[in-house]
């Protein structure tokens, strides 16, 4: 079980970095990598038609601006694809990408989080991969289950 996560670009990484830290959280390997849906197009055939082949799972892509790789990758794959919306210094409020993301046509699915959502994109790919393993499975209830006592805390330190 093995979880790619690209950018198109490495300005790209400080929000992705929240999906890779997550998903070695739950002990799942990561393959990182610059793609390029613009100035690497052959990179991009490459990986997307051969990502499953290389034991890859899931797909993380995140882009920013135009956003386009993370359709690119789900038009090419067999693999789900994750798309990350960043807000990168050419993106207009990030909205152009999480459009570009969000808007795929039917039959070329990518699930899309929230701009920068990179954490919840591991989380996503985590509970994926996690649907078939139980090793997994059991890491995902066990990091809820830290959450919900987290929240618990708070409140009961709220109230003192």
């Amino acid at each position: 079980m093995k979880v790619a996560v690209i950018m198109g670009s490495i300005s790209d990484m400080p929000v992705m970095q929240d999906a890779i830290d997550i998903l070695k959280s739950f002990n799942i390997e990561v393959e990182v990598d610059i793609v390029s849906a613009h100035r690497t197009p052959e990179k991009l055939f490459d990986f997307s038609q051969n990502a499953h082949t290389r034991g890859i799972s899931v797909i993380v892509a995140g882009a920013g601006g135009a956003a386009h790789l993370p359709g690119m990758v789900a038009s090419m794959s067999p693999l789900p694809v994750i798309g990350v919306p960043v807000k990168s210094s050419n993106s207009i409020d990030g909205w152009d990408s999480v459009l570009s993301i969000l808007q795929m046509p039917g039959g070329v699915p990518v699930a899309t989080v929230a701009l920068n959502g990179a954490k919840n994109a591991g989380i996503l790919a985590a509970q994926i991969i996690g649907s078939s393993n139980k090793e997994i499975l059991d890491r995902i209830i066990t990091y809820k289950l830290e959450l919900k006592e987290a929240v618990i805390t708070a409140s009961k330190n709220l109230k003192k």
